[in-house]
């Protein structure tokens, strides 16, 4: 079995429901390329958004796992998205004699790293101890209004067009992002058809905490809506994350430096 097909990527992740937990067992697990980090984390965020909660305690089994250079920057940054939007603490245990040494060494100096166990009952104990912020009910303001920003979805009959102005703006949580996605579709399932989307990225901005939930709606929306897309002057690290994104399905992200190299794109996309 391919070790990074859907199956053999489930193996690997546990929920434990009651102790809010998510075990994930990357054990011997060899990232050669940045199509199996995305493949890895996709896998994650997608058993987290099934499962209706979106904060875990992470338990991370780390023994015997490689990561290699090719790999290195899209395991690095994916992981630091995942755990930054639901992971509620982190502990990593691996039996290794490597791992018992280290501990021992660096225990009661500087070096000493209070999240790493070598057994995973400490690690699971150690999770215990920590709070959890699921009781802590978290509002998130809404930084955007309906009436303003459906302004900047213009439909062109005469193009088959929807111009996608996102230009400027900031998703800094999850709230944000299903305020304007919802506000995007209802906008067109009015229309009772779907569009070319040219989507204005300059100076567009999505905070760690929101980049989950913008994948998710954003890749619906897309498939459900759009007949093809082009994006135009994002940010190079918005850029770089969704190349990263859409590398492991297969799909090309069309971005374009400016609006005529957009428009110039999608006229392909036409013929």
């Amino acid at each position: 079995m391919d070790p990074f097909s859907h199956d053999a990527l489930d193996d690997r992740i546990t929920m434990h429901e009651a102790a809010e937990v998510l075990e994930l067992d990357l054990s011997g697990l060899v990232f050669k390329e940045s199509d199996h980090a995305n493949a890895w984390y996709d896998r994650v965020e997608m058993r987290i958004a099934e499962s209706g909660e979106n904060l875990w305690f992470f338990l991370v089994t780390g023994g015997g796992y490689r990561v290699w250079d090719e790999a290195w920057f899209a395991f690095t940054r994916r992981g630091k998205e995942t755990h930054a939007a639901h992971s509620m603490a982190t502990v990593r245990w691996d039996d290794s004699d490597l791992t018992r040494k280290q501990i021992e060494k660096t225990r009661g100096t500087d070096l000493f790293d209070p999240n790493l166990f070598a057994a995973r009952d400490d690690a699971m104990a150690a999770l215990k101890e920590m709070h959890s912020k699921r009781r802590e009910r978290i509002v998130h303001v809404p930084n955007y209004r309906r009436f303003s920003f459906t302004k900047r979805f213009v439909f062109r009959p005469r193009e088959d067009r929807l111009d996608i102005d996102f230009s400027h703006v900031t998703m800094e949580h999850s709230r944000d992002v299903h305020d304007i996605y919802n506000w995007l579709e209802h906008a067109i399932r009015a229309t009772g058809k779907s569009w070319w989307f040219l989507m204005d990225y300059s100076h567009f901005r999505i905070e760690q905490g929101a980049w989950v939930a913008y994948d998710q709606r954003n890749t619906a929306c897309e498939s459900t809506f759009a007949k093809g897309v082009v994006r135009f002057a994002p940010r190079a690290e918005t850029e770089t994350d969704i190349r990263l994104r859409m590398e492991a399905r297969g799909t090309r992200p069309n971005i374009r430096n400016t609006r005529d190299e957009a428009l110039a794109r999608l006229a392909e996309l036409f013929s």
